[in-house]
């Protein structure tokens, strides 16, 4: 019994030093965290509400969504705006066109972009300071939409795949941040001493820039994927043959297509028309926004994972 009780006793004094060593937060930090935690909570819910709203719209009917009657849950389940989409024999090419110009574009712009970064890092490249110099120029004062169709016409690439590829291969904004992270991230005693072991400048970028730069190299590679999927504007001045549209080319004809009354004269029909271009523009909201959202998960996995890659250790 006493020692039971001597333990008991030993227990509250160890809680009691533990609580009179714990740090008593202020309450100023608390009243700043509760509104971090309220701006947090409002961000997401002004992200996150509108995503509702599009997905449940999507799987409702084309009355529901006519009558304003969906808010953040589906009303008449239904499939009837995704099978309308892909009756479309045009959306899978579309899709397998975008997937080609986001893989083939995505890698010609990495490697074009880290081809430019990496010697404008190295202080030993004579006029680095001349070249970054007219690279940033370019991101202020441009040819314009006229003289840069007069120079994709002229070297054949019009109604080709890679003039959604070459003309945008190289973004000023990318270069500046592969740029940046070089210079930080390779110090120049490692580049001395590869080359004392006899390493060239391309063995050197291969086994030892490229494997400390892969978290900058997924988010620029993540930038240009995203711009090459979201793009459509190009497609739409460069292409003419519907079999190398993009998926964004794509469903904005259908979009067109199924808004435009075509002539009809029945009222009914037009009416169905109209309840169905309503529900296909949150269908193809859905369709376009899918393999973005699948792969970025994955990507934020890897940046969380791959961030401390490259520091060096003093």
């Amino acid at each position: 019994m006493t020692a039971l009780m001597g333990t008991t006793s030993g227990k509250r004094l160890e809680r009691r030093a533990a609580r009179a060593r714990r740090i008593r937060e202020p309450r100023t930090d608390r009243v700043f965290m509760f509104c971090v935690y309220l701006l947090l909570a409002v961000f997401l819910l002004v992200v996150l509400l509108p995503l509702l709203y599009v997905v449940a719209s999507s799987f409702s009917s084309p009355q529901a969504v006519s009558a304003g009657r969906v808010l953040f849950w589906p009303v008449d389940f239904s499939l009837r705006g995704y099978h309308a989409v892909f009756e479309n024999p045009q959306i899978v090419q579309g899709y397998l066109n975008s997937l080609f110009y986001t893989v083939v574009g995505t890698i010609v712009s990495v490697t074009m972009t880290i081809a430019v970064a990496y010697p404008l890092s190295r202080r030993t490249l004579v006029g680095r300071n001349v070249v970054m110099t007219l690279i940033l120029f370019t991101m202020l004062f441009t040819g314009g939409l006229v003289p840069t169709y007069l120079v994709v016409q002229s070297v054949g690439l019009l109604d080709t795949r890679w003039a959604l590829i070459i003309p945008q291969a190289i973004g000023v904004w990318q270069v500046i941040i592969a740029r940046t992270y070089f210079r930080t991230a390779i110090p120049d005693e490692l580049v001395e001493a590869s080359q004392l072991d006899g390493c060239g400048d391309l063995r050197f970028l291969w086994s030892v820039v490229i494997p400390l730069a892969k978290p900058m190299i997924a988010v620029v590679a993540l930038m240009y994927a995203i711009m090459q999927w979201n793009s459509y504007f190009d497609a739409l001045i460069y292409l003419k043959s519907p079999d190398l549209f993009p998926l964004q080319l794509v469903l904005r004809n259908i979009l067109i297509l199924n808004t435009t009354s075509g002539g009809a004269v029945d009222a009914s029909l037009v009416i169905q028309r109209q309840e169905l271009a309503d529900l296909l523009k949150y269908s193809l909201i859905v369709v376009a926004s899918v393999p973005v959202l699948l792969i970025y998960p994955f990507v934020a996995r890897y940046f969380t994972k791959g961030i401390l890659i490259g520091a060096v250790k003093g």
